[in-house]
């Protein structure tokens, strides 16, 4: 056998022996997951709010420290 033969023949066996991991169905759109739309958006709240307590915390530490209040 050639070269060429013996690699278009091991090609062939590889693609029927595996399958593609990257390989998935599409989306439904119509109907969305919604424990993961409310994780999605549950864990942003969570993200922002504790944002807001350390900006706020950070700011009367700071007004404390300068004898601003």
């Amino acid at each position: 056998m050639t070269f060429n033969r013996l690699f278009s023949r091991a090609v062939q066996v590889s693609r029927v022996g595996s399958r593609s991991a990257f390989t998935s169905s599409k989306p439904d759109l119509t109907n969305p997951n919604w424990l993961r739309v409310g994780l999605a958006f549950g864990s942003g709240v969570f993200l922002w709010g504790l944002l807001f307590k350390q900006h706020s915390t950070d700011v009367h530490e700071y007004k404390v420290r300068n004898g601003l209040e």
